[in-house]
């Protein structure tokens, strides 16, 4: 009976080890298996982070190696700026993808945050869907344009244009089918048939990729429908966009199908759409956007902030509300160089709540309303990325957009620190005695973050460095300082910073390369002189028409962030501003100062969203908070837009 027992526990413990080594050896083939068929996914995705690091890195160096060589030799390094535009081509496609993948392509989604799982749910699947099938339809007639519209003989440097250009179609290929595989469907039937439907949405451009100007008689008449139908649908489909606008669907993807909807329907060929991406993305004006937005992410990703905080506090909490001038000057410093408040919000709220609240002793209420008001405060100073864009969007110099923005945007701080100082007295906080050991130590701790902006300012308002060189400069030096001296970022790590950075780039990017798309149509079609007209016939009064502006900017600034806002909404109101004889520096800087008490206006201001995240608050909570420093945003707005001396008499000065 024992050895019964024995032998049943024997067998039973070698067929238990054999199953083990069975289980063992299944699992270990698994593996293998799914390691060979995550390789070229795998490979793919090191391929594509490559290429995007790779042309941010040139984007960066090629303007200073130019500048260098321009400096010391007298003479330029050969075909340096094709190569350059070239590069921001190559970055703002592939940061494209990125922001594709990671799904941080900037869009409002207005309607599906009022709706439970279920409804974001659907909403989700509709507009990955629509975005599927509108940008096959833009990688189709980007290919078309690539293959005809170019020529194959024309170089940059020694590379035939056409081989940067490939990216186009590549880039929105592979937007669509990562929009269609996300989208939250049962089976991959939906997303397959979102692509079969935009592929077939692009006959004619296909026609043209396989026959080119010698199309078949017998395909023609079937053409001409493509060209019909949208006549046909321009209105619901209009309509249909922005609804989805409003649900979620990336702005970029919005603006593309409205520009081939429009296009199409006014029986122009589509691949102006890919004719104006490509032209877009290889101007020099916008090579700065990509250079600072890098520069911002250096300075947001190390701990530069806590060693300004820590310097200015020294130099300032001796005086009643120092901690106040401390917190605007240095939020005031992140914006200008990220161009997005959120950045700062999220990056500096944490550091600067901790020393009021808990260091200084100023009540939490305040120190919240402080901190999500001066999230935006810096977007009026050099080298702000939404002045380089006002600059190109009113097609005015960015030097003088620059120049405009200095003294509203000093007004804004002095009325924020004002504030301040009275409540910081009212309140009794205490203030620290001054140690001049103290201050001078941590002064040689920041020292070359706050040496950044007089080299920047220097460097470009004295005419020795081009905007794109001054970009190019900021990189290398805050990469100089934060990784080689500081050595707050590890060389293992600029991956993280890079991949931060990207989808703000590829957000900003997208969107102006489809928006010229759009503005193309609209200037075809004279849209902007028509409204001119009809506004002149309904309002004679120019400061009628400046209180309509501000109403109308406020709920833009609610509703959209500053990028999209500044690329589709200033260019229709650039010739109303002409029509009304408002300065075009003038109209920007009114147009930047109201979106930024947009982003703090409920009951859809970003900043507040932000706030809450950030603070772990109601969001009526920071609506409260916040309403005392919107009020004194809204004092400065009125001063700016019925006072233009403020924004034009640095203009003129210089």
């Amino acid at each position: 009976m024992t050895g019964s027992c024995i032998k049943k526990l024997t067998v039973s413990y070698s067929s238990t080890g054999a199953d083990n080594k069975g289980r063992m050896k299944k699992s270990s083939m698994d593996t293998e298996r799914r390691a060979l068929t995550s390789f070229p996914g795998e490979v793919l995705r090191r391929l594509e982070q490559g290429l995007g690091y790779a042309s941010l890195i040139c984007l960066a160096l090629l303007p200073v190696a130019d500048a260098a060589a321009r400096i010391l030799f007298k003479t330029g390094i050969p075909a340096s700026n094709g190569l350059t535009v070239h590069c921001l081509l190559v970055a703002g496609l592939v940061s494209g993808m990125l922001a594709a993948k990671t799904g941080d392509h900037l869009s409002i989604a207005l309607i599906a945050n009022f709706g439970g799982p279920r409804i974001k749910q659907r909403f989700s699947l509709a507009t990955k869907l629509l975005s599927a099938y509108i940008l096959i339809q833009i990688a189709w007639c980007s290919l078309s344009f690539v293959l005809i519209g170019l020529s194959p003989w024309r170089m940059i440097a020694f590379i035939p244009n056409q081989i940067f250009a490939l990216i186009i179609p590549v880039g929105y290929g592979v937007m669509a089918f990562r929009f269609a595989w996300s989208a939250p469907a049962k089976g991959k039937l939906l997303p397959v048939l979102a692509l079969l439907l935009g592929t077939v949405g692009s006959l004619p451009m296909l026609a043209k990729i396989f026959w080119g100007f010698d199309v078949p008689d017998r395909l023609y008449t079937l053409i001409d429908w493509w060209y019909i139908v949208p006549y046909y649908l321009k209105v619901p489909g209009v309509i249909l966009l922005l609804a989805a606008a409003l649900a979620g669907t990336p702005l970029f993807v919005i603006m593309g199908g409205l520009a081939l909807l429009l296009i199409q329907a006014a029986g122009g060929e589509v691949d102006v759409a890919a004719n104006q991406v490509y032209t877009t993305l290889t101007k020099d004006s916008f090579i700065a956007i990509p250079l600072f937005t890098l520069v911002g992410f250096f300075l947001s990703e190390s701990k530069a902030g806590e060693r300004l905080v820590h310097t200015f506090r020294s130099l300032f909490s001796w005086m009643p509300g120092g901690m106040i001038i401390v917190t605007v000057i240095i939020c005031a410093f992140f914006a200008s160089f990220t161009g997005a408040s959120g950045v700062t919000i999220l990056a500096l709220g944490g550091i600067l709540y901790t020393v009021l609240t808990e260091h200084v002793r100023y009540p939490e209420r305040f120190s919240i309303g402080l901190l999500t008001s001066v999230g935006s405060i810096g977007l009026l100073f050099p080298p702000s990325i939404p002045m380089i864009l006002v600059g190109t969007a009113t097609m005015t110099n960015v030097f003088h957009v620059f120049l405009g923005g200095i003294i509203p945007g000093l007004i804004l701080v002095l009325g924020v620190i004002i504030f301040g100082i009275i409540a910081s007295v009212k309140t009794k906080i205490p203030v620290e005695p001054f140690n001049l050991s103290k201050a001078r130590s941590a002064l040689r701790g920041s020292a070359f973050e706050i040496f950044l902006p007089f080299l920047l300012i220097g460097g470009y308002f004295s005419g020795f460095l081009s905007l794109i060189e001054i970009g190019g400069v900021a990189v290398l030096y805050i990469f100089i300082v934060e990784v080689l001296i500081h050595r707050d970022i590890p060389l293992r790590d600029l991956g993280r910073v890079f991949s931060k950075a990207i989808p703000i780039i590829g957000g900003v990017l997208s969107i102006l390369a489809l928006s010229q798309a759009l503005s193309y149509y609209i200037v075809d079609t004279q849209v902007p002189e028509a409204l001119v007209r009809w506004m002149q016939g309904a309002i004679t009064s120019k400061y009628l028409f400046l209180l309509i502006l501000n109403l109308s900017l406020l709920v833009v600034g609610c509703l959209m962030d500053i990028f999209s806002a500044i690329l589709i909404v200033l260019p229709l109101i650039v010739p109303l501003g002409t029509a009304y004889g408002i300065d075009p520096v003038h109209l920007g800087i009114i147009f930047i100062t109201n979106l930024e008490v947009g982003f703090l206006t409920p009951p859809v201001g970003m900043n507040l969203f932000l706030a809450a995240y950030r603070f772990h608050k109601p969001f009526e909570a920071i609506c409260r908070d916040v309403f005392p420093f919107l009020c004194i945003q809204f004092v400065v707005v009125l001063l700016v837009t019925y006072v233009p001396w403020f924004s034009t008499f640095l203009v003129r000065l210089f």
